[in-house]
């Protein structure tokens, strides 16, 4: 079958408009395509809506912004200028395009340094949302496809426009131009290049997708397919699409490996932890580099691990996922109590709770593996003092953290004057005085002395006789 008798046939189903039609269609897109103060307003407030989504992790919120951002318009003008020879709607529609997308990365970035400085949402590691639209695979360049051919169709065909909402929904164009600017904020340019190459998927497969539809519907008046054949615009968009396939295949095939070795690394991980007694596994971070895997660990234990549990434990893993590994071993101590069985007084030393352990170890090519436990500061205990009425009197951001031991896990955080209870333990960490205090929350942990004042305590009226 030839591309006439492939043309004729689709007629059957996709009937060309009439040119009356065709124009109010080019009368509509085009203002809606062009760089005016109302599509870089709705930039402005659709890049908004989905930083905060992105960094709250909240999908409602990126769904809101979906349906604000107008970039949909811009690329479905730059297909349809491509179609009908229209210079000038290609080159409004092209400068709208490059012109928000900029706006959008530039106004993320610094709304996330903002947030860096003020946190409102505090971003120790990226939030789903934005690991989401870092990874694009072929079916990305599917869904834009199909998003892509929705939107056109329901553009020339009044009576389902409708459909336009959920087509925006579908082929998301501001949220990936929002993770690029979090991403350059952030200075992790792994993120901004995995969204960017999303972006570009999703902005020339509906490109593709439109330039079609309007092929197909009788917008290419000035080209004969009986004598010249497919507009060579038509062919260029879907090379370039054809091509987007190369890296989205590769990266593909490289994420499914990865997400294979980080369920083999849980499941092994998780197993040897589980035979050690009284011990959970609280939390995993794994970071790749050129000699294997350097890992770090934390766990909830009830009595402190010992080195040679370390250094077994490791053995253990390099042994299950076949890969050398430099482990890092954090511990969190914790009391399992049930208020059936009261617990036995013991009297505890005045020094403090234990430091955090922490175990480095890398395997080397002989038979038995090598270990180095990394050097970590000592605690000096110092005298007792009486139990006294304090409160905070500096801190910077972001907030200052109550800490299980000095320098150990962060269990909580405090605010400029909150009245605390300042405890009689006191050592010294890293060069600093540290005190033990009990927040208004009943937490029991360690401060900075720098950051306590200790209040004198309020005068009492005694009844003179």
């Amino acid at each position: 079958m030839n591309s006439n008798k492939t043309y004729q046939w689709l007629k059957r189903f996709i009937k060309p408009l009439s040119k009356d039609e065709r124009q109010k269609v080019i009368d509509e897109i085009t203002p809606a395509a062009s760089p005016g103060f109302d599509f870089f307003l709705l930039v402005v407030l659709s890049c908004s809506i989905a930083t905060l989504g992105l960094i709250s992790d909240s999908p409602a919120v990126i769904i809101g912004a979906m349906l604000v951002a107008p970039l949909m318009s811009p690329i479905i003008g730059i297909g349809l200028a491509s179609i009908t020879g229209n210079a000038a709607l290609l080159r409004n529609a092209g400068s709208a395009l490059l012109r928000g997308a900029l706006l959008a990365i530039a106004l993320a970035s610094f709304m996330t340094l903002i947030n860096n400085q003020l946190p409102f949402f505090s971003i120790q590691e990226l939030p789903a949302e934005v690991l989401a639209r870092i990874r694009p695979t072929p079916i990305d360049l599917v869904i834009a496809l199909a998003g892509g051919v929705a939107a056109a169709y329901a553009m020339t065909q009044p009576n389902i426009s409708a459909a336009l909402p959920g087509v925006a929904i579908a082929t998301a164009l501001m949220p990936p131009l929002c993770t690029v600017g979090i991403g350059i904020a952030l200075n992790r340019w792994d993120v901004a290049g995995g969204a960017s190459l999303l972006f570009v998927t999703n902005a020339i497969t509906i490109a593709f997708a439109s330039l079609l539809v309007f092929f197909l519907r009788g917008f290419s008046s000035n080209i004969s397919l009986r004598n010249h054949g497919i507009p060579r615009s038509l062919i260029l968009a879907a090379l370039l699409t054809i091509l987007l396939l190369i890296p989205l295949s590769y990266f593909s095939i490289k994420f499914f490996r990865e997400a294979s070795e980080n369920r083999l690394i849980n499941s092994v991980v998780a197993g040897e932890v589980d035979k050690l007694a009284g011990t959970d596994l609280v939390e995993m971070n794994v970071t790749r580099n050129d000699t294997g895997l350097d890992m770090v660990i934390t766990l909830r234990t009830s009595s402190a691990l010992k080195y040679e549990q370390v250094v077994a434990l490791q053995k253990a893993i390099v042994e299950g996922i076949h890969q050398p590994v430099s482990l890092k071993v954090s511990q969190i101590f914790a009391e399992s109590l049930d208020p059936l069985n009261p617990p036995t007084h013991t009297p505890t030393s005045t020094a403090g709770p234990s430091p955090t352990a922490t175990f480095t170890f890398t395997p080397t090519k002989t038979a038995t593996p090598t270990s180095t436990p990394t050097a970590t500061s000592t605690i000096t205990p110092l005298p007792s003092l009486t139990p006294a009425l304090g409160k905070i009197i500096r801190v910077s951001l972001p907030e200052l953290r109550i800490f299980q031991d000095p320098g150990g896990p962060i269990i909580g955080n405090l605010s400029p004057s909150q009245k605390i209870t300042v405890n009689q333990k006191r050592q010294i960490f890293n060069g600093l005085v540290w005190v033990q205090i009990t927040d208004s929350d009943g937490r029991v942990g360690w401060i900075p002395d720098i950051y306590v004042q200790i209040l004198d305590p309020e005068p009492t009226l005694t009844p003179n006789p």
